[in-house]
């Protein structure tokens, strides 16, 4: 069942891509990111899922924006990339593998740029998003619940501003100013 950027789905990682693989986690990079190795990337992951109580092995998928288009399209209908998409493991397998994590290098780098920090931070706010996805949370219908507890992790794990605040704070700039009334012209 899709919730929020999490939904259930089969295996999607394709064995080709795989460069790292250990204790039964797999950290795929099809795109590189500057400053991020498969094994800061693998630790960040064991942090991220203790911190957020995730029993399971988590496995990330590094890709492309045209890759994450197309498991967009595929997974929840919708035509275009996206930067984080979290695939839960079936119920009986989750205490081993929780699931999978899919995340867009170009939108990661580009948010980066636009924000001020850099594109393995940016990296390490959507894993912990797709971390509290694969946990159960969900952004988009659990009254600010995920939002209170993705806070809580970012400052825990030393973590720029997250991706629920930065959306709550565009929309309330956008909802700003379609409100700001029109002053007369002298």
């Amino acid at each position: 069942m899709w919730r929020g950027h999490s939904l259930s789905a089969p295996r999607c990682f394709s064995p080709r891509s795989l460069l790292h693989e250990r204790e039964g986690k797999l950290v795929i990079f099809q795109k590189r990111v500057p400053d991020l190795t498969e094994l800061a990337l693998d630790r960040f992951v064991a942090r991220a899922r203790r911190a957020a109580g995730l029993k399971g092995a988590v496995n990330v998928l590094l890709t492309s924006n045209a890759e994450m288009k197309s498991l967009n399209r595929r997974f929840r209908g919708k035509d275009k990339p996206t930067d984080v998409l979290s695939f839960p493991s079936e119920r009986d397998a989750q205490k081993r593998v929780a699931g999978e994590i899919a995340i867009s290098a170009e939108m990661a780098a580009q948010n980066a740029r636009s924000l001020g920090h850099s594109s393995a931070e940016e990296v390490k706010i959507l894993v912990l998003h797709g971390v509290l996805h694969l946990r159960g949370y969900d952004h988009e219908c659990d009254n600010g619940q995920m939002a209170r507890r993705e806070k809580q992790l970012r400052a825990k794990l030393r973590l720029p501003l997250g991706l629920i605040e930065r959306a709550a704070i565009e929309s309330a700039s956008t909802s700003a100013a379609a409100h700001r009334p029109m002053r007369p012209r002298p």
